[in-house]
């Protein structure tokens, strides 16, 4: 177990460093001078050559190279060139809209995924079956950002059961932020439950055609007893993978959701960023969003050891 961890590890490492490396390269092919855009069209070329030479964006690509890696490697990911501010400090206040909506998106998509999943998988070929397959199909389909828009204006402003938009104020209290990501996490929910409930009802319809099962229903045991507790139980790796990969997209792609919800989360700050040419704050998101999907899946693969004793590393 420990030369496994300790393999692991060592690949998330190797898996950062490629992520800065590639970002570094990234974030500079892109046109347009960050100095330029900061000072805007009125700037002599002097202010912009004397601002490009505090920000040290006049030395040599592999000088900027090593010396963000340098930084990096004790957890300096540099100032941001649009706040004034650490990258960290500036990830830091944008980090808890993304993760609680990731982590409700989710909760609202294993809601609707798991049980209908089940149910499909032991009705198999019936209409139901076939029903929640093109329904999955169909949420899996329309665009998140539609989705969003269609919540908007129905529930938000006509009906008035939710905020339209927004995180609440400076002062706002943990309830009301919760209260504005309600819409969003169903948005996000109902799009990425599609995938967890096809791989839920595969999985479950590979361990219903198995023997122990049969078996089991031949001793007499009550059928609720068998899906759920032999079932559902060996069926669960396939589902805890697909759960760990939504969560870890949910973590990084609810850019759309967030500028349709105006959430000052990570995605909603990285497209600013990338606007603004915000280098620092683009690579700090990425290296973010890496480290972040890196454990999940280390997190996902420990948890096989919860779920199934046979597995081994």
């Amino acid at each position: 177990m420990s030369r496994y961890l300790t393999k692991r590890i060592l690949g998330m490492f190797v898996v950062i460093f490629l992520v800065l490396s590639i970002a570094f390269v990234l974030v500079r092919l892109a046109p347009g001078d960050p100095a330029s855009l900061m000072l805007g069209p009125d700037a002599t070329p002097q202010e912009v050559d004397d601002l490009r030479a505090r920000l040290g964006l006049d030395r040599p690509i592999l000088v900027q190279y090593l010396t963000f890696l340098a930084n990096a490697v004790q957890g300096d990911l540099g100032t941001s060139l649009f706040f004034n501010q650490p990258v960290t400090q500036v990830l830091a206040g944008r980090a808890e809209p993304s993760i609680l909506l990731a982590l409700f998106s989710l909760v609202v998509a294993l809601v609707i995924a798991t049980p209908i999943g089940i149910w499909a998988a032991y009705r198999r070929g019936t209409p139901g079956d076939q029903m929640s397959v093109t329904t999955a199909m169909l949420a899996a389909s329309v665009p998140s950002f539609l989705t969003g828009l269609i919540f908007q204006r129905y529930l938000a402003t006509d009906l008035g059961w939710f905020p339209v938009s927004g995180y609440g104020g400076p002062d706002a209290s943990f309830a009301t932020r919760l209260e504005h990501l309600v819409l969003p996490s169903i948005t996000l929910g109902i799009t990425n439950s599609a995938l967890i409930l096809r791989f839920t009802r595969a999985s479950m319809l590979d361990i219903l055609g198995e023997d122990y099962v049969r078996t089991a229903r031949a001793k007499g045991m009550s059928e609720r007893r068998v899906v759920l507790r032999h079932a559902l139980k060996n069926a669960g790796i396939p589902i805890i993978t697909v759960v760990g990969l939504t969560f870890a997209l949910l973590v990084s792609g609810a850019v759309v959701t967030e500028r349709v919800f105006n959430l000052p989360g990570m995605g909603n700050l990285a497209v600013g960023a990338v606007l603004r040419r915000d280098y620092p704050v683009v690579q700090g998101t990425l290296i973010v969003v890496a480290a972040i999907y890196v454990l999940v899946n280390l997190a996902t693969d420990l948890l096989y050891l919860v779920v199934d004793k046979r597995v081994k590393y």
